[in-house]
């Protein structure tokens, strides 16, 4: 039975501040490496031999991955970093406040921001140019997603890159971000638009699925929860 693990990185200086972060390339906290770590001694525990780790562009995601191969003893594995599994873009909203978002636009409107699968945040008015995406192909960030449109993004990735390997028999880390993660989760276990809502991502707890040869779900589980 193969394995897929699915990893949040460990909380972010955003995440301590309740701010949006988005593409925002934002640092571990020392809650957050130390998330990790403990994420790590799990699977390390467990004897999970992995044969590709996937990861994000964002350091956050990155930093989280290697501490996790230290502990696993298998940092020599290769790393595939891609944008399609950065976290989605929070457009205008990056860098604010959650709480203040509340006070200005009414609580109503930023749980749908937040939650729901297709509503889209305030737009940027133009977004940066950034080497790291320009060599992929990408000549500007999007100026702002919905959860929709991030898992538009992120599906591909997983046919073309994930997928085929677990169909193969190599268990696949994935160390991403919580939307996309939830937005993964929702295809995996064919979730509604409706009730991704209610699912939840915490930082640094593994999510650990075994699945057959047509990579049907066995088992789910998660780990230090």
């Amino acid at each position: 039975m193969v394995k897929l693990v699915l990893i949040r990185h460990g909380e972010s200086t955003a995440n301590k501040n309740n701010e949006y972060t988005g593409w925002t390339d934002v640092p571990l906290t020392k809650s957050g490496i130390k998330q990790a770590h403990v994420a790590g001694k799990l699977l390390a525990d467990a004897n999970i031999d992995f044969t590709m780790v996937h990861t994000s562009m964002l350091k956050r995601a990155i930093v989280t991955a290697n501490i996790i191969l230290d502990e696993t003893r298998q940092n020599w594995l290769p790393i595939q970093k891609s944008w399609r599994l950065n976290e989605r873009h929070y457009g205008a909203l990056r860098g604010l406040n959650k709480s203040d978002t509340r006070k200005v636009y009414g609580a109503e409107q930023v749980a749908l921001w937040r939650r729901s699968f297709s509503a889209v945040p305030p737009l940027l008015d133009h977004a940066e140019y950034d080497r790291r995406y320009a060599i992929n192909g990408i000549m500007q960030e999007p100026l702002g997603e919905s959860l929709k449109m991030a898992y538009n993004r992120l599906i591909p990735y997983w046919i073309d890159q994930v997928a085929p390997r677990l169909l193969d028999n190599q268990n696949q880390l994935i160390v991403a971000h919580g939307s996309t993660l939830r937005a993964l989760i929702k295809y995996l276990e064919n979730i509604s638009d409706d009730g991704i809502d209610g699912v939840e991502v915490e930082n640094g707890q593994p999510i650990v699925y075994q699945f057959d040869s047509q990579l049907k779900i066995l088992t789910k589980e998660i780990w230090g929860s």
